[in-house]
């Protein structure tokens, strides 16, 4: 699926950082078909992740992830506050990311802010924190999270009216973000990714596999060889046979190619196992 030219040219107009360390490690499910029950990587150096959806709710999923991007942004516009604390509308927060205002995305953000809370991140030496240590224990990327009832004036005055009511949206939220997320924020220990050219991916996965591969260059790589395996895992991927990743992978390989992330994306086999080489392209500003 091919980008439209107006979003190509606005491609890397602005960049928000992230935090490396969790950028490498698979966090937000990408496929609506998925289980939802607790997703578990083991590294390369032997650490084990566990991602553990809070009682009752299930895994962060495509929406999540795009919530979680805004929440960086606006983490970075307002100065990285020390203590993590950040306060806005939802209907600010939408409009952010470029999403309808309207009672079911209200709705959905309500409950992507709560996955962000309650989502636990397990660490056996698997996320490494802003000195370079392996951490060994849980977090989440919120580690508290508010959000009240915005009352019109007209609103206000009816209240003494009704024994109860049910607090909907709009609303004003207050987050504070996990102190290991921004301790590497504030140490540098980020990778940064053009937002512009973020949202102008339709596909989730092409997002994702975007953000991966900024994780590679900011290791140094121009190329990069990755088991498809590994691949599918660090996304990460429910489909497990070759020829069912290349269908969902295809699609976002072009999208970051025509949108100057990748020069060239190619799949090997070599004996029993599948590569993919990924060409990362020099100038991530080109918007032709």
């Amino acid at each position: 699926m091919a980008l439209n030219a107006p979003l190509r040219r606005r491609a890397a107009a602005r960049t928000v950082a992230l935090d490396r360390s969790l950028e490498r490690l698979p966090v937000f499910r990408l496929s609506d078909a998925a289980d939802d029950g607790p997703l578990s990587y083991t590294t390369e150096a032997g650490g084990r992740w566990r991602v553990l959806p809070g009682p009752g709710d299930r895994l962060p999923g495509t929406f999540d992830q795009d919530v979680y991007v805004e929440l960086m942004r606006r983490y970075q516009d307002a100065g990285q506050p020390a203590d993590g604390a950040m306060r806005f509308t939802l209907h600010a927060f939408l409009r952010g990311m470029g999403r309808r205002v309207d009672g079911r995305t209200y709705e959905q953000l309500r409950a992507a802010l709560g996955r962000l809370e309650r989502t636990s991140f397990e660490s056996s030496g698997a996320y490494v924190d802003a000195a370079g240590t392996p951490v060994d224990g849980s977090f989440s990327i919120l580690s508290s999270l508010v959000i009240e009832r915005r009352w019109r004036g007209y609103e206000r005055e009816q209240l003494a009216l009704f024994d109860s009511v049910i607090a909907a949206e709009p609303g004003d939220a207050r987050v504070v973000l996990s102190p290991l997320v921004r301790q590497s924020l504030a140490a540098r220990q980020t990778v940064s990714i053009s937002l512009d050219r973020y949202m102008a991916m339709p596909s989730p996965v092409a997002r994702r596999l975007y953000r991966l591969i900024e994780v590679a260059r900011s290791d140094g790589c121009v190329t990069w060889r990755v088991a498809l395996n590994e691949l599918r895992q660090r996304l990460p991927l429910s489909q497990k046979y070759p020829s069912h990743l290349v269908r969902v992978l295809a699609p976002a390989h072009e999208m970051l190619v025509q949108g100057g992330v990748l020069r060239e994306a190619a799949m090997r086999q070599e004996q029993r196992e599948w590569f993919i080489d990924y060409v990362l392209e020099l100038s991530r500003g080109r918007s032709t």
